[in-house]
């Protein structure tokens, strides 16, 4: 009787009833990335009743995330977000059962956590665990939900519904690395997410139901700036579909090259390492890393050639400090490396850093 009158609104309607809130509780959805897509669907899927929902994210909560992601608050600055959502989530329905995985999806675990769902929302924001994603869904046979954003415009699609188109179908060659930069370097409105992320979650309600036209073969293009909506049809390609079929297993997209080797992570250092830092952002970019004796942007390439220390360049998602990289090695110039972690991370390192330091001279 508790659950009727939770979701009497939804059995009010015709085209759900009892029998249709049955199905909803008795689905099973994993959202792959609880960021400014998951957050918003995560919240409106749980409300929905879902019976069981899953959620993958190995990223730790910024104050940069909370102008879009909001499940969070700022007391849950630095704690995992799967974690943290999972916790806020039980709060606003103690029925549903909520799994949090607070690390990456890999090519080496897809399938054992997808088998254990109906569908995979992705709410992801870069190409190469898209493509993980698309690639298991159709090994798995699962209904991928797809969504995309970029600075005030969003995507939406349904993909491997009902032998429908999948993925990469729809976009057969992946961007190179840099090639096509997310929020993190370019910004994003933050309702752009929330819109785009609800979208999502009806398309999951609407699979769960067999309800109305779902997104198959269709992607929905939204733009907040001039209200033009659009939807692309676009057509089963299925010797892309075959091409993964057959090799029984997931296709690495072509995202790395020969300067994967002068990655760095925050880890590999030690404080005693004397390191000449570059931050290669916009003077605007925040958190400003002053107390690292950044040089900024404006630093010349040529500047550094013959320097021997070590050189570390930095940027929000190291996109752009790779390609930096690139054109320091071109130049000639060693011992020189693009950080994997982001800003916000190296402010957090640094500081500790700084304290720790200051510790010892006392």
């Amino acid at each position: 009787m508790i659950m009727n009158e939770r979701y009497l609104r939804h059995i009010q309607l015709s085209q759900v009833g009892s029998a249709g809130q049955e199905k909803i509780r008795k689905s099973k959805l994993l959202v792959v990335g609880a960021g400014g897509l998951g957050c918003p669907a995560l919240q409106y899927l749980v409300a929905a009743g879902v019976g069981t929902i899953g959620i993958m994210d190995s990223d730790l909560i910024s104050v940069s995330n909370l102008h879009r992601q909001i499940i969070f608050n700022e007391e849950d600055l630095g704690e995992n977000k799967a974690l943290c959502a999972k916790e806020h989530l039980q709060t606003l329905n103690s029925e549903v059962k909520i799994n949090a995985f607070p690390f990456d999806l890999t090519h080496e675990n897809a399938k054992k956590y997808f088998d254990d769902y109906d569908i995979v929302l992705d709410g992801t924001d870069n190409f190469y665990t898209r493509y993980l994603i698309s690639d298991q869904c159709i090994l798995s046979n699962k209904v991928m939900i797809y969504g995309a954003i970029h600075k005030f415009e969003g995507q939406i699609s349904v993909f491997n519904y009902q032998n429908g188109p999948s993925y990469r179908c729809l976009f057969p060659i992946a961007p190179k690395i840099g090639e096509i930069q997310n929020c993190t370097d370019l910004g994003v409105l933050g309702i752009v997410p929330g819109i785009v992320g609800i979208y999502q979650a009806a398309e999951a309600i609407k699979v769960i139901l067999g309800l109305g036209n779902v997104l198959s073969g269709k992607l929905l293009c939204l733009n907040l700036l001039n209200h033009q909506n659009t939807i692309l049809k676009f057509k089963k390609n299925k010797s892309e579909i075959e091409k993964i079929k057959k090799g029984g297993k997931i296709i690495p997209i072509d995202n790395k090259d020969c300067y994967i080797g002068y990655e760095i992570s925050l880890s590999q250092l030690s404080n005693k390492e004397k390191i000449k830092w570059i931050d290669v952002r916009k003077t605007d970019e925040l958190p400003r890393i002053r107390h690292l004796n950044s040089l900024t942007e404006t630093v010349s390439i040529e500047s550094l050639i013959g320097t021997k220390e070590k050189k570390i360049v930095f940027c929000q998602t190291g996109v752009r400090s790779k390609e930096f990289v690139k054109e320091m090695i071109k130049k000639g110039i060693e011992n020189c490396f693009f950080l994997k972690e982001g800003a916000e991370k190296l402010d957090k390192w640094g500081l500790n850093k700084l304290n720790d330091k200051k510790h010892n001279e006392k």
